[in-house]
């Protein structure tokens, strides 16, 4: 090996820094007593081993001359083995830098992983002596400087805003229209063929699955399949290298660059699906990666009677230590890095009740988020939660503070069961479509806290959520028992039907329904990618190990006729105001015009009565919206106004016959939108005659 000269350095900036001349190294250990930098050639091959001289209030730093961009380093971290006590110092393993910027190669599952010997019942007690450097990825120098030319935030406003869920992998792997190198990853989604589509469809934000490094559990590995979801992650300041055409050297960063410059060009942002509750380390069966070795006692939360066991919130054996000002930090430093170097546009926070736990409960003015409060860089992009985790008392919609939107599973649930048909939903599908003010209206919260989605990466697709009553995941090695158990007959009531077209138009009608629902209600919506397209993965339901073709687009079979039926609702709602308003529509509020905000309508044509609320068995329901006024101005000058709609929805797998209101809400009445195909798209109804709306259909009508 070389001898390779060090300077003392700097404590900070974290990670490795490179200024031009040379690259400074600092970790923090607390714990430690000594720290080694080793240095790697492009094969793998330790080259140098710098035993780092320089520490300052718990951060080990040095400061090595003429070490430039695509230096391979990890780190051998010697302190105490005490399990028992927290510690799980040992110096046989490589450890990856907790702030690498990049990271190159993938963690070969072997014994040798294992900072204990894996025999005996007590194995994670033993102590193991074997090197883990060949098997282990080696953290990389990265150049971190880069031309944005003209890019900034694009600020979008909530109520503005459709996002659209994507894998990136998934989105464009087995797209023709990209050239095959570039499929399936950040320079494939940047492609002007994946941005024309993500355009021609209208979504403003892509939410895009964990682009954090992550770790492909071993237990898949032994089954020949993978990680595909990427809830694993390792490294929370590297953009996964396994979606870079360009190398893995550093290249992955510039590609990342790339591909939010060019959707911001297009004018969408980018929203990252981000799990700081968790990393790949698992429990203390686990392997020894990077923080359990680096500073176990710090960067986890462990049981107070006996450190040897983790506490677990997130059902995947461990939870950051958000409790500790240090760990807090690095997710602030996460985060402001994504922001500040990766130019993304917001977060959705996995599992976030779990960030804000104190010592047990769940804290909404934990320090977690009075610190993001706070923040003059955090605090101004989107931040989303999922409202929940494993642990007692995690669930939290409607808890997190001003400022944050939520993924409203209470919306999702009801919708489907409003939609399959479930009586006594009515009163919660008006509280659901109208942005759920009886969970977000308080503490000067919108209705835009809401994000409202029918589907997500979890769960069966929309496709298949009306074709199939049980999930059908035997792929996944689980002998069909990982996922949640569906089985709720979500497939729009087909039981009994003999007729395959019949049965295919009732099925093809829903997948509309939920899409017009979702796409019209208050609040923000969210489509699963490939659920505009009809995308199917046979009715597995818990794809997360399935990368291949059972989760990626197939792009060759996509359903034309839904995909101009989503786009055409989308241009809908971005048009008008009143189908994503700002603030919340007060029923009983009179306009200037003397009509309410917003009407329910019973099927008589007369407004909804307490008792016709009660009594919902029909499971339909006519919505009057009053259009919001002038919305801006023409080419020829002219104001446009927004106008008024009427939606009619019915549920029940009978058709009903609707009588429209009175003519002081509109003299005629046009089919704007309808899920039923047979209906005549340019009708046109007077007002107070009857419409004739078949079982599980919707209309949006339109004034004028």
């Amino acid at each position: 090996m070389h001898t390779v000269s060090q300077l003392p350095g700097r404590p900070h900036p974290l990670g490795s820094t490179w200024d031009g001349s040379g690259t400074n190294f600092a970790l923090f250990a607390a714990h430690a007593q000594k720290v080694e930098l080793c240095l790697y050639d492009e094969h793998g091959v330790e080259v140098a081993r710098v035993d780092i001289a320089e520490r300052d209030h718990h951060v080990f730093h040095c400061y090595i001359p003429d070490i430039g961009p695509g230096q391979l380093y990890g780190y051998r971290v010697h302190g105490a083995y005490e399990p028992m006590n927290g510690h799980r110092f040992n110096p046989n393993k490589l450890l990856i830098d907790p702030y690498a910027r990049a990271i190159s190669g993938d963690v070969v599952w072997c014994v040798e992983v294992f900072g204990y010997d894996l025999e005996g019942e007590e194995a994670d007690l033993s102590f193991s002596e074997t090197d883990s450097a060949p098997y282990m990825p080696k953290s990389v120098v990265v150049d971190m400087t880069y031309d944005w030319g003209n890019d900034k935030p694009l600020h979008i406003p909530y109520n503005q805003s459709v996002i659209y869920e994507l894998h990136v992998k998934g989105f464009s792997k087995l797209n023709p229209l990209i050239p095959e190198s570039l499929r399936g990853t950040y320079a494939g989604l940047a492609h002007p063929a994946s941005i024309q589509y993500l355009k021609s469809l209208g979504i403003t934000a892509v939410e895009l699955m964990p682009v954090h490094q992550f770790v492909s559990d071993g237990h898949l590995i032994d089954r020949g399949l993978n990680n595909y979801w990427g809830y694993n992650t390792i490294g929370f300041f590297a953009p996964e290298s396994r979606y870079s055409s360009s190398g893995t050297n550093g290249n992955q960063v510039k590609e990342f660059r790339d591909m939010v410059k060019a959707l911001h060009a297009a004018g969408i942002e980018v929203i990252l699906d981000v799990v700081y509750n968790h990393t790949a380390e698992g429990n203390e069966k686990g392997p020894t990666l990077s923080f359990k070795g680096i500073d176990n006692l710090t960067y986890y939360r462990l049981e107070e009677e006996n450190k040897r066991y983790y506490t677990d919130y997130t059902g995947t054996g461990n939870t950051l230590n958000s409790r500790m000002p240090t760990v807090l930090r690095f997710i602030m430093d996460s985060l402001r890095f994504w922001i500040q170097e990766m130019h993304v546009d917001g977060f959705r926070f996995d599992l976030a009740s779990t960030l804000a736990r104190g010592l047990h409960d769940v804290d909404r003015l934990g320090a977690f988020f009075d610190i993001i409060h706070q923040d003059p860089i955090i605090s101004m992009v989107k931040l989303i939660a999922e409202p929940w985790d494993l642990g007692e008392g995690g669930y939290q919609i409607g808890k997190f503070p001003p400022g944050w939107a939520e993924w409203n599973g209470k919306y999702r649930d009801l919708m489907r069961r409003f939609w399959k048909g479930d009586h006594g939903t009515l009163g919660q599908f008006a509280k659901r479509f109208l942005g759920s003010p009886d969970i977000y209206m308080q503490d000067y919260r919108r209705p835009t806290a809401s994000i409202n989605f029918i589907t997500a990466h979890d769960g069966f697709t929309l496709h298949d959520l009306v074709s199939y009553n049980e999930r059908h995941n035997i792929a996944n090695g689980d002998n069909n028992t990982d996922g949640e158990a569906e089985n709720h007959s979500w497939n729009c009531g087909v039981e009994g039907q003999t007729d395959d077209d019949a049965i295919n138009a009732l099925r093809a009608r829903q997948k509309r329904n939920f899409l017009a629902t979702l796409l019209l209600s208050q609040g923000i919506p969210m489509i699963t990618s490939g659920d505009e397209m009809g995308k199917t993965q046979n009715g597995n339901n818990n794809a997360y190990c399935q990368d291949n073709e059972i989760s990626w687009i197939n792009w060759q079979n996509k359903d034309e006729g839904l995909l101009k039926f989503t786009q055409d609702l989308i241009k809908l709602r971005l048009k008008h105001p009143s189908l994503r308003r700002k603030e919340w529509i007060v029923g009983d509020r009179i306009d200037s015009d003397g009509l309410l905000d917003i009407a329910w309508f019973s099927p008589s044509g007369k407004i909804m009565e307490t008792a016709d609320w009660q009594e919902d068995s029909s499971g339909s329901i006519g919505i009057f919206l009053h259009g919001e006024g002038i919305q801006g101005k023409a080419e020829n000058g002219e104001d446009i106004l927004d106008v008024h709609f009427f939606l009619i929805i019915n549920a029940h797998h009978d058709g009903v016959t609707f009588k429209l209101p009175a003519a002081e809400y509109a003299l005629n009445w046009s089919v704007e939108i309808s899920t039923d195909e047979s209906i005549n798209q340019k009708a046109q109804f007077r007002a107070e005659s009857s419409v004739e709306v078949g079982g599980r259909t919707l209309m949006v009508l339109r004034a004028g």
